[in-house]
């Protein structure tokens, strides 16, 4: 089942990461045509996200959150409240192009903080296959539901329910749902 890719209220708004990308490049001192060069998209793709106008995939916000050396979580999280509540199906969702999988950011690290928590949704298929993140990156998934290969993408590990894993997320790895309706936690730690 294919998924829409529009954007709606339950999705990182446009407007959000648009913000976002010229905040951080800006602060960066790049210039588009560089950030893409870096990125490996399009300087037309980078032009239309940053004015809010495009659609992007989580391999092309992970790309540029790599060129642009910040946490990939920055480029969807916008300012919150003190108590936060996020109820089961909202959140700032982004799907794959190369899997039926979906990473909802939960909270974003704070100032002084170094993690991002994600609750992660995948149906069976070819998995998400992730480049390597900044250096140091670490994740660790803890298994809600269904069945899954995590972990490196040389060398996965099958998650039940209630498992853990870590491994560094600086190579390149994977997160393949073996059963329909598998969940999970995921918590990007940056060193």
């Amino acid at each position: 089942m294919e998924r829409t890719r529009a954007m709606d209220s339950t999705r990182a708004p446009l407007d959000v990461i648009a913000a976002s990308l010229r905040r951080h490049r800006a602060r960066a001192g790049l210039s588009l045509t560089e950030v893409a060069k870096r990125a490996g998209v399009a300087k037309s793709t980078l032009s239309q996200l940053e004015s809010g106008t495009g659609n992007p995939s989580v391999e092309t916000l992970w790309a540029l959150a790599v060129a642009l050396d910040t946490p990939f979580a920055a480029l969807l999280d916008p300012p919150r409240p003190k108590v936060q509540i996020i109820r089961a199906g909202e959140g700032p969702a982004i799907y794959s192009d190369q899997a039926d999988y979906s990473a909802t950011l939960v909270a974003s690290s704070p100032p002084n903080a170094r993690r991002d928590l994600y609750r992660i949704v995948a149906s069976p298929g070819p998995g998400r296959k992730s480049d390597p993140h900044m250096p140091g990156v670490v994740e660790h998934v803890i298994l809600a539901s269904g069945r899954a290969l995590v972990g490196p993408q040389d060398d996965p590990v099958e998650l039940n329910p209630g498992d853990y894993v870590a491994y560094p997320g600086d190579l390149p790895h994977l997160f393949q749902a073996l059963e329909e309706n598998t969940s999970a936690t995921l918590v990007s730690e940056h060193v």
